[in-house]
């Protein structure tokens, strides 16, 4: 990137999986920095993700949608750089309405385009994307993987509203000769992910005493990265990248949808009993897989936490030592806590 230094850096959607864990690591490692986060707060956007944070004068949250536009433009104004990894992204929510994922994804993201562009400067942008965007990959070819050169070819309204918005990314810099780095990366496992996706929905249904909905035969494979390793790399592209470029994140990790089951049965002690069968999701991607080669070069990056099968029984353990933290999510009781913090 340009010489600029990092004083004070922007995150999107930093109350969410992903961004709560990338805060915590900034934090953590960057300790010249300062983080403001900003967050409308949708469903999934949780304040208690980050509430070891709350109190250092390094950290700041701001309660807000990153398509106000007269917002971002005072944010951008007073940071250096922005990671942005506000989004909609549950498919099956794409699927009923796709209309929150235009908003957040699309819409979003032109608006911090353009208010990076108005701010001036040397500030760098680095747009959080995903696989998804790739389509799917054939189970018959295993040799076959994304690189930065596929193609985009969506399948569901959640990725075909992260294309679109890769495509602005693609825009503003050719353009404008914006710096803007893009970031893609496989399916993420970790702490305090939202629980209605794939491992902690299994977890803690188990943990209940309730079956697991296992979609179709469960041939679908994904390629697994435990979400430290992703913010390794988003970390290493904000500092490394170069400006237009995009780069792929995976984990090595690849597991049929039926294999993770009965791992997870497995690590909870329970049988193939626990295994409910729920029609295929519509248009359900068979295969994603994907090759970091161009970030290993460039960026010096490695997945090094996603190891099979230590890192997904130290995520295990962690859903099952950490109940109250789901229960709440679960329950909607931590909403009543950021309403009475933040409004709303």
């Amino acid at each position: 990137m340009s010489g600029m230094n990092i004083g004070t850096l922007l995150v999107t959607g930093g109350c969410g999986f992903i961004g709560s864990n990338f805060v915590h690591m900034a934090l953590r490692e960057r300790p010249g920095w300062k983080i403001v986060n900003v967050d409308v707060l949708s469903y999934s956007g949780n304040p208690d993700n980050l509430r070891a944070v709350e109190g250092s004068p390094r950290y700041e949250f701001v309660r807000g949608d990153v398509a106000d536009r007269a917002l971002m433009d005072g944010l951008l104004r007073r940071c250096d750089a922005v990671v942005h990894f506000a989004a909609e992204s549950h498919v099956d929510r794409s699927i009923l309405d796709s209309g929150p994922f235009i908003h957040s994804n699309v819409l979003g993201t032109q608006v911090i385009l353009d208010a990076v562009r108005a701010a001036g400067g040397a500030r760098r942008m680095v747009h959080v994307s995903t696989d998804e965007v790739y389509g799917s990959l054939p189970l018959d070819r295993p040799e076959e993987r994304f690189t930065e050169q596929t193609p985009m070819a969506p399948n569901s309204p959640y990725s075909a509203s992260k294309a679109a918005s890769d495509c602005l990314a693609r825009a503003a810099h050719h353009t404008f000769g914006m710096d803007v780095v893009t970031t893609r990366c496989s399916n993420n496992f970790g702490p305090y992910q939202f629980p209605e996706k794939v491992i902690p929905l299994f977890v803690t249904n188990l943990i209940e005493g309730r079956k697991v909905p296992l979609y179709g035969d469960g041939r679908n494979v994904r390629d697994w990265i435990h979400v430290e390793d992703h913010c390794a790399g988003v970390l290493a592209a904000l500092e490394k990248g170069r400006a237009g470029e995009v780069y792929n994140f995976g984990g090595d990790n690849e597991r049929s949808n039926l294999e993770l089951t009965m791992s997870i049965l497995g690590l909870m002690g329970r049988g193939e009993e626990m295994i409910e069968r729920v029609k295929d999701r519509p248009g359900h991607d068979l295969r994603y897989a994907i090759d970091s080669s161009k970030a290993q070069r460039e960026l010096g990056w490695r997945a090094t936490r996603s190891a099979w099968p230590a890192a997904l029984d130290a995520t295990v353990r962690w859903y099952r030592e950490n109940e109250q933290w789901w229960r709440r999510v679960r329950s909607g009781a931590y909403r009543e806590y950021y309403s009475q913090q933040y409004g709303g």
